[in-house]
Parts: structure tokens; C-alpha cells; sequence
């Protein structure tokens, strides 16, 4: 039986039309994918779903009952909840506290006492076969054990159907199984999800249907054991997609970058490596490998304590970010909002923001023309989408954000190029952009630092593979020689070698 039934919904914003005319239905005890690029609509449907946002038209049922009160309250104590990327906890409250928050905040007394929910949450947690210490503060946890509180508390609410988006993110392989142990247990109590995410292998591996969604209309639903990835992203983009590995452009002589035993205490340790001219390098690990640490030693935000760079066959010593970018480094962040984008700032200052002093003209005047003809090229170029340059990066979607960072750091040409998962939630369309971007930089000489943890990105994409662990390097491949088996077997399995430590 069906628990939710939406029927023929519409949205527009500004003229502008999210949903159009959209049929959805989740069952009980189903996981239910929602899959679509970045502006398809997926995040619309959800806030309906949730009661964020009334639809213009159409229809919503719960148990065969039409929805009258389409409002937060109302979805609420229908048993809809809803865990979003940042799962909205509170870092320094416990995990009690972060788990009873509710009824906590309604108690009729005049004094909170937590203390009397201290065995209903170790009760919750055990129920989902993880132990974790309820007067532990939830920022001292690890982000896998921050989204079972996340799941903890949406099940105090006697929760039906709840909506996972992008949850698996930052989790490493092992954490995503036992996320989906815990989806399985409550699925088999008859809660039902929704999951949206990109990654389409892990939509096909936990789901029972998938919902496909472009330009805001409702493409197709159909069981997952029907469905590919090529058949998924040819449904979301509306045209067949392969990504195709990349061939190796001969002999790279002129070497650019080499790090000898490069250490930072309780980061990384005796890390080495080297970059050519117009090579793509990876650099893949688990969390806490010590990867985004390297990145931002060599971008001078956190230096290293002591080993040896080379940039250009010349030692210089990266002690700050102005010291990096005057050698020619540039760095795409993991986090493109808070570290990436001035989001309250237009998309057009974003993309010339290090590059600022190459328009200041006679007299400390601001060639603003200039600016504007490169940030329009930019825009054009890497298919920025959006009707004006003046428009604030907020109101792009994560894939376009994405692309206005590269562009901010391409248009100050760098030597050497840093992307630190550069395609992290963002939609298989934006990321064909994006890797071609990427390889064309790549063309023209520059040298390429790849950070990512998704092995298809790296074995199309790069030239070799370094693999870390425990914050050393551990491996490198060739990756033209190599498939997704044995990448994976060093990430995973590495970890029989024995280290002595971290920065010592």
C-alpha cells in the first residue's frame, strides 16, 4: 500500500517552473530512489514533501487521505522527517540532547531534565545495533555517528518515511554498509525512505525503485533491479553518457612539484611525491588519511613542519597562502561554500577574486570592464548556468558553484592545480563538464593534484594514483594498468601495513 501519493504537482518560483506536473508515490517499508541533476527538481519535491513549500497544483495523499494542511507541523506528526546534508544537529550539546531535543524543549516543566532520557536513547541507538555514548558531545563524533543520531532523533518522532539527502557523502565505504544495515532493520519495520543522491551505484544498491526527475518533469519510475547506470544517467540527462578513460599524452619530462618526506605533526608523515607538467596525479584514501591535510599544507593554509618542496626543480618553503599562489598553486576546496565562494557576493566578483590585482589600472582605478569580459568568458566557457554574471552564487545549484570555483583559480592560470573532491555532490552532467575541464587544463601544461575517494573519477581521469593511509603514502599506480578491484583492495586492505605513527 501506498503511504505518500503525490498526483500531477507544480511549482514555479519567479516564472521560473521546478515541478511540472509530477506523480510520486513511496510504499511502506520501501527505500524509494530520487535521482536528477543539480536543478531537476529533486530538492522542490522533497521541501513539499516536508511541508516547506505548498504546491501551486496537484494533489498529496498520506494512507489514501487527502493532505489539506500542507505545512512542517503537519508533515511532522504525519511521521515525515527529514535528515538534510548538514543533519542540523547541535554540536555542543550531547547526544541526548541531540536526540530528545523535542520533547525537551516541550517539557511542561520548569527545570529540563535530560537525565530521563538517557536509557530511551541508549535504547534508540541499541535498537539500530550501535552503541555510542549518550553524554558524549556530538562534535567530538565522527560524521558517520553524527547521522545515526541524526536517525535516532527523526525516529523519536514515531517517524513513517524519512528523507535521506545525499547521506552518504562523507562516509567511508564501511560506514555506508553499516548505514544501510540500519535502513534495512527499519525497513523491515515497515518505515519508508526516500534517497537522494548521486552516487547511482549506491541508489541501485539500496533501493526498490527509482524516481527520475529532469527539467522538473517526472521522466520514468522503475524497479532498481531493472535499471543501470547508463540507463539512469540517460535518463536524467536525456542522452546517452560515457566516461571514457584517459589516455596517457606520452612522456611528461618537465617536473613541476616533488615533496620529500613532507611531516605535519598528527597530519600527515614523510609524504613524497612528484608532478609533471600536464599530468593528472590522484591522491586517493579513506577519511583521516591525512589527503585534505597535504592539500592544505601545500596551499600554505596549514603548513607542513618540516621536508623538503620543489616547485620547478627550485626548494621554496609554502608558508602561507600568499607564498602559494605567487608560486603558481592554486586550490579548489572540498568545501566550496564556506572555503570556496564569497556566496553572498555575485557569481562574476567570485570568478575574479584572485585575480583582482590584474585590473587595477593607472591611478589604483578598477578596470571593471575587464573584469566583467573575463568573468563573462568564464561563464561561457564552463557553462556556468545562469542569464547574468551579476546574479549572487547562492542561487546556483552545487554543480554551477562548483564550476565558479575552478574558474576563479583558473583565471589566474596556476602552474599547479589542487582539487580536493572536486565533484562531491554535484550531478553526472556537471561532472562530464567538469572532467573535461580538467583535461584541457591539463593539455595546455598544467600539472594536476586530484584528491578524491570516488574511483571512477580517478582511474578516467588520471595519469598515476598515490594512495595514502594512516597520513602516508603507501602506493602508487600507474592507473592506465590498473581497475577499480585493485584500487579498491588498497584502500581497504592496506591497512594490515604497520606505520609507526603520525608525525614522528
Amino acid at each position: 500500500m501506498a503511504f505518500l501519493e503525490l498526483k500531477g504537482i507544480r511549482k514555479s518560483f519567479d516564472g521560473v517552473h521546478a515541478l511540472k506536473g509530477v506523480d510520486f508515490t513511496v510504499e511502506e517499508g520501501e527505500v524509494h530512489g530520487l535521482v536528477g541533476e543539480n536543478g531537476s527538481g529533486k530538492s522542490t519535491l522533497m521541501k513539499i514533501i516536508a511541508g516547506v513549500y505548498t504546491p501551486d497544483e496537484g494533489e498529496t495523499y498520506l494512507d489514501d487521505r487527502l493532505v489539506t494542511d500542507n505545512s512542517p507541523f503537519f508533515s511532522s506528526v504525519s511521521g515525515i522527517s527529514v535528515i538534510y546534508q548538514d543533519l542540523s544537529l547541535f554540536p555542543n550539546l550531547t547526544v541526548v540532547e541531540n536526540i530528545y531535543m523535542g520533547k525537551l524543549v516541550s517539557d511542561s516543566g520548569k527545570i529540563v531534565n535530560p537525565k530521563k532520557y538517557i536509557q530511551p536513547a541508549i535504547d534508540t541507538l541499541n535498537g539500530l545495533g550501535v552503541a555510542i555514548n549518550p553524554y558524549d558531545l556530538v562534535e567530538m563524533l565522527p560524521i558517520a555517528k553524527q547521522q545515526i543520531i541524526a536517525i535516532a532523533r527523526a525516529l523519536t518522532n514515531k517517524t513513517r518515511l524519512l528523507i535521506l539527502d545525499e547521506p552518504t557523502t562523507a562516509l567511508t565505504r564501511k560506514e555506508i554498509l553499516q548505514l544501510f544495515e540500519i535502513l534495512g532493520k527499519l525497513k523491515e519495520k515497515g518505515i519508508s525512505f526516500i534517497f537522494i543522491s548521486h552516487k547511482l551505484d549506491e541508489v541501485l544498491e539500496i533501493c526498490d525503485r527509482v524516481t527520475v526527475l529532469r527539467d522538473g518533469d517526472h521522466i520514468g519510475t522503475e524497479p532498481a533491479s531493472s535499471l543501470g547506470i547508463e540507463k539512469i544517467e540517460s535518463m536524467m540527462l536525456g542522452k546517452s553518457l560515457t566516461f571514457e578513460r584517459k589516455t596517457s599524452s606520452g612522456a611528461k619530462e618537465t617536473e613541476v612539484l616533488r615533496l620529500e618526506k613532507l611531516t605535519k605533526k598528527n597530519n600527515f608523515a614523510d609524504v613524497s611525491l612528484t608532478l609533471k607538467a600536464g599530468e593528472i596525479v590522484g591522491i586517493s584514501g579513506l577519511l583521516g588519511s591525512g589527503r585534505t591535510e597535504l592539500a592544505l599544507a601545500l596551499f600554505g593554509i596549514a603548513p607542513a613542519d618540516s621536508g623538503r618542496i620543489f616547485i620547478n626543480g627550485r626548494e621554496t618553503r609554502i608558508d602561507s597562502v600568499d607564498a602559494a599562489v605567487q608560486r603558481g598553486i592554486a586550490y579548489v576546496p572540498e568545501d566550496r561554500l564556506q572555503q570556496g565562494l564569497v556566496m553572498d557576493h555575485s557569481i562574476g566578483d567570485n570568478i575574479v577574486l584572485a585575480t583582482q590585482d590584474d585590473y587595477v589600472r593607472k591611478m589604483r582605478l578598477i578596470d571593471r570592464r575587464a573584469m566583467r569580459v573575463t568573468s563573462e568568458r568564464w561563464i561561457r566557457d564552463l557553462g556556468i548556468k545562469t542569464d547574468s554574471a551579476k546574479k549572487s552564487a547562492r542561487v546556483l545549484s552545487g554543480g554551477n558553484q562548483q564550476k565558479v570555483v575552478v574558474a576563479k583559480w583558473l583565471a589566474m592560470k596556476p602552474t599547479i592545480l589542487i582539487l580536493d573532491s572536486p565533484t562531491v555532490g554535484i550531478d553526472v552532467g556537471a561532472k562530464s563538464a567538469l572532467y573535461e575541464t580538467i583535461r584541457d587544463s591539463a593539455r595546455n601544461g598544467m600539472a594536476i593534484l586530484m584528491i578524491s575517494d570516488e574511483m571512477p573519477e580517478l582511474l578516467s581521469n588520471c595519469d598515476r594514483i598515490y594512495v595514502m593511509r594512516n597520513g602516508r603514502m603507501i602506493r602508487e599506480f600507474d592507473a592506465q594498468k590498473i581497475g577499480e578491484s585493485d584500487l579498491r583492495n588498497a584502500l581497504e586492505l592496506s591497512g594490515t601495513t604497520s606505520f609507526s605513527g603520525v608525525g614522528v
